[in-house]
């Protein structure tokens, strides 16, 4: 009687529906939800009366509440949780992008945009932790192959719709806030199949199965250099993904053209991840990811070095190119090793590239309103990039020393 009372159980989804389910995701909760500040930046700046200092520590805030997501993600050991808290994450993205229109300047206001860049936040955290992790399990149990870079496309594509949708806004003469509330509508598209291709809640894996992952857990002092390493690559990442359009924008030969070199970002991004793959494959994870961290340096040295529109558009096109493929490759690999809960193993390692989003875009700030440009900002990450590369040499050296030690 129970049986016949039982609801069917649910078609089993397919793997482009998990990967189209994973990718509407993160266009959702890292695309709207904080990619669209970047290229309203400036538009918030002139309209707004949003100062350097502020609009800095905005997007501080912004990690503030990454961070915290993340902190709590690496906490989260309930599947059912995960996933439950996953689900919060994509409406309430729209909610928060549709937030940013109700603020100001002025300390009356000011609150609005602040709980809206720290629950955006917490949505991004959601979207790129629980869901990129959810979405992986799912590869693995379904016998796919363990890697994230089609996944990943959604940070590309996000970039690429927050700068067509401000392009095409601000060609219709649309005011900051009503493009905040443009891309919330622009949301509803994502949601749909976002919710709808949810990976399902993972079983628990046998006891047995759990003891012979434990063995090949990597050892303290690999946790320690990929967690420093990946420390400077969120402070690579976060200046160029905050501050790219309106450093375009400060140029006077260039103004109006910021819009287009974050496009170019986002154009960059969509497909190098399939390439990042292909070139892990071919040359080993580690020594993939030290290429990768040498071009992004070269991404903030162009634009650091020359004002002119060539170097703006190549530091663009680099940095979208390598970004990706530096979070793509950090977080499978480590989700690889943490099988039973590889979304906690990801925020773990995460918490260390959010301190990064958190210091790096208000320190910027206060550099780019004390000089008048970011030259010494965009400098200053060329040498945290660097140290990252210092990090990789060390990190391959250890492996090589373990395994002739095994």
């Amino acid at each position: 009687m129970q049986k016949a009372l039982a609801e069917p159980s649910p078609r089993p989804l397919q793997a482009w529906q998990v990967i189209l389910g994973g990718i509407s995701g993160l266009l959702l909760t890292i695309g709207l939800a904080r990619f669209a500040y970047t290229p309203l930046l400036p538009l918030m700046q002139a309209q707004a009366g949003l100062s350097d200092v502020t609009g800095g520590w905005l997007a501080a805030i912004n990690y503030m509440g990454y961070m915290s997501g993340a902190l709590l993600a690496s906490w989260l050991e309930d599947p059912r949780l995960r996933q439950r808290l996953y689900s919060i994450g994509l409406p309430l993205s729209l909610l928060i992008t549709a937030l940013m229109s109700w603020g100001a300047a002025g300390e009356g206001q000011l609150w609005v945009w602040v709980l809206s860049r720290y629950l955006g936040g917490l949505c991004g955290a959601a979207g790129m932790l629980l869901g990129s992790g959810l979405v992986l399990g799912w590869l693995m149990r379904a016998g796919h192959r363990p890697e994230l870079g089609l996944h990943f496309t959604g940070l590309g594509l996000g970039i690429a719709v927050s700068a067509l949708g401000a392009m095409a806004m601000t060609a219709l003469h649309w005011r900051w806030a009503q493009q905040w509330q443009g891309f919330a509508l622009l949301g509803l598209l994502f949601l749909l199949p976002a919710w709808a291709w949810r990976p399902p809640v993972p079983p628990a894996l046998p006891a047995s199965h759990g003891a012979h992952q434990a063995l090949r857990t990597p050892s303290r002092a690999w946790t320690v250099l990929m967690t420093a390493i990946y420390f400077c690559a969120g402070w690579g990442f976060v200046i160029s993904a905050t501050f790219t359009v309106t450093i375009v924008e400060r140029q006077p030969v260039l103004a109006g053209q910021g819009p287009w070199a974050w496009l170019l970002v986002g154009l960059a991004a969509t497909p190098a991840v399939f390439l990042w793959d292909k070139v892990a494959r071919r040359v080993g994870e580690l020594p993939a990811l030290l290429i990768a961290f040498g071009l992004q340096c070269l991404s903030v040295l162009v634009p650091a070095l020359s004002d002119s529109l060539l170097a703006a558009l190549s530091g663009a096109l680099l940095y979208g190119a390598t970004f990706i493929g530096i979070v793509s490759m950090t977080l499978a690999l480590v989700g690889r090793r943490s099988p039973a809960n590889p979304g906690k193993a990801m925020a773990r390692l995460t918490l260390s590239y959010g301190v990064a989003q958190v210091c790096a875009p208000a320190l910027s700030g206060a550099m780019a309103q004390a000089s008048g440009n970011y030259r010494a900002a965009l400098l200053l990450t060329a040498a945290v990039l660097l140290l990252g590369m210092v990090g990789l040499a060390l990190l391959m050296r250890l492996e090589r020393s373990e395994r002739l030690g095994q």
